[in-house]
């Protein structure tokens, strides 16, 4: 029997859950509040919340000095390009380890893990002499490359956690009916953990999307993402806050308004197989 909750407690509950998330989501916020600002009111001490004179000027201003939706589409291949190639090769890897494990499969998995745990600075110069050698600084496939490789270990480990959960016998039944390795993968596994799938999309999108390090050292135009529309609002003259949060707010706004609008599926996938 389940165990009744009481109202105090709930509310207390409600309370601290709305008191956590209005602080994570404050720096957002703020960000977006001083890019409706002057630079003076940017700046100001104390610094004002509300009550300031609104102005869309920074806008207007980083429209004339960038091409936003160069950068944006740059950053739109980028994202989905990396997450497309992911899948092509996560899939396959992550059947493979779910239904047909051998004794090192754990450690591989470990091992690919363990890859996000160097720091990206020790691989900044053997990969730049690569992507010079090959003709890919400053190429949205080099970059696209990049962030496949960066993202396959967790794609891989968020896939295989979803496909263990589903029964083998149901595969071993589409066998038996006379489907092949790709009507097995296509037909039966994709459609049963596509919740799983469309999480792990819409996580390394989101991982993609907000890729700075590499990004930002092997491209300068051609293909600059959204992260270097940021950075190129720092100057030596000095940090123009308003522009720059008018920038970051341009940014980010994309990406938010797909998390929004698919949170429910995003909540969903990262859940499941949690509740037996």
């Amino acid at each position: 029997m389940a165990r009744r909750v009481s109202t105090q407690r709930k509310i207390g509950m409600t309370v601290l859950a709305w008191a956590v998330g209005l602080l994570i989501f404050f720096p957002i916020l703020w960000t977006v509040l001083t890019s409706f600002k002057s630079e003076l009111d940017a700046i100001s001490i104390p610094p004002k919340f509300l009550f300031f004179d609104w102005t869309t000027e920074n806008y207007q201003a980083i429209q004339e000095q960038r091409n936003y939706f160069a950068f944006l589409m740059n950053s739109v291949y980028l994202a989905l390009g990396s997450t497309a190639l992911g899948l092509v090769f996560a899939i396959p890897a992550a059947w493979a380890m779910a239904f047909s494990p051998t004794p090192k499969t754990r450690g591989v998995l470990l091992w690919m893990l363990s890859t996000k745990m160097m720091p990206a600075v020790g691989a900044l110069v053997p990969v730049t002499i690569l992507f010079r050698n090959f003709g890919l600084l400053d190429s949205r496939l080099g970059l696209i490359v990049i962030l496949f490789l960066i993202n396959l270990p967790i794609i891989v480990w968020m896939l295989y956690t979803y496909f263990k959960e589903i029964p083998g016998e149901i595969l071993e039944a589409a066998r038996m009916d006379g489907a092949n390795l790709r009507q097995e993968l296509f037909r039966v596994l994709a459609p049963m953990a596509l919740p799983g799938i469309a999480s792990t999309v819409l996580l390394n999108v989101i991982l993609a999307w907000n890729e700075a390090f590499w990004t930002l050292l092997l491209t300068t135009t051609n293909a600059a993402p959204l992260t270097a529309f940021i950075a190129s609002f720092s100057s030596p003259q000095g940090n123009f806050y308003a522009k720059l949060s008018a920038a970051s707010t341009l940014a980010i706004a994309p990406i938010l308004i797909i998390g929004w609008f698919s949170q429910k599926q995003l909540v969903r996938g990262l859940t499941f197989g949690a509740v037996k």
